[in-house]
C-alpha cells in the first residue's frame, strides 16, 4: 500500500474541508449559523459540533487512544453558538486531524480500531471521516446558500 500517497491525499482533503467550511462560515452571522430550515433539520452550528464529536471519537480516541467521552445525542441538540466559537471548533478539530495524519507511521495507518462492532484500519477510518465531513460540508453550503441567496460566494474559488 502506498502510505505516502494516502497521507498526501488525506492532508489535502482535510485542509480543503477546513478551508471551505471556514469560507462558508465567514459569510454568515451568528443568527444564520444557528438557523435551521425546519425542526427536522440541523443548523450549521449543530453540524460543526457533530463533526467535532466525530473527530474526538475517531481521531482522538480511536487513533491517538485518548480518553474521550462523546455524547452524540447532545451534540445533535440545537444549541446557540457564536461564529467565533464555531471558527475555533473547526480550526482546532481540523488541526488535530492534520497533525495526527502528519505524525502517523505506516504501522499506525494499519492499526485497527473498533467501529460499531467492526474492526477497521485507521487508514480506512480516515478515508471514511473525509467522506463523512464532506457530506456535512455540503449540508453547510446548502444552508449558507439558503440564508444568503445571491450573496453567497462559492467556497471552491
Amino acid at each position: 500500500m502506498n502510505e505516502s500517497f494516502n497521507k498526501e491525499w488525506l492532508l489535502h482533503k482535510f485542509e480543503e474541508i477546513r478551508r471551505r467550511i471556514l469560507k462558508a462560515v465567514d459569510q454568515l452571522d451568528d443568527e444564520q449559523l444557528n438557523w435551521r430550515p425546519n425542526e427536522a433539520s440541523h443548523s450549521i452550528s449543530t453540524l460543526i459540533k457533530h463533526i467535532e464529536g466525530n473527530i474526538q471519537q475517531r481521531i482522538a480516541s480511536g487513533i491517538l487512544h485518548q480518553e474521550v467521552q462523546r455524547n452524540r445525542e447532545a451534540e445533535l441538540n440545537q444549541t446557540y453558538r457564536s461564529k467565533l466559537e464555531l471558527q475555533m471548533i473547526i480550526e482546532s478539530g481540523m488541526q488535530l486531524v492534520l497533525d495526527t495524519i502528519r505524525h502517523m507511521t505506516d504501522e499506525m495507518m494499519e492499526q485497527k480500531q473498533q467501529v460499531r462492532n467492526h474492526e477497521r484500519t485507521n487508514l480506512d477510518m480516515l478515508h471514511q471521516c473525509a467522506a463523512h465531513y464532506s457530506e456535512h460540508m455540503g449540508q453547510i453550503f446548502y444552508i449558507a446558500k439558503q440564508c444568503l441567496g445571491e450573496q453567497y460566494k462559492s467556497t471552491s474559488l
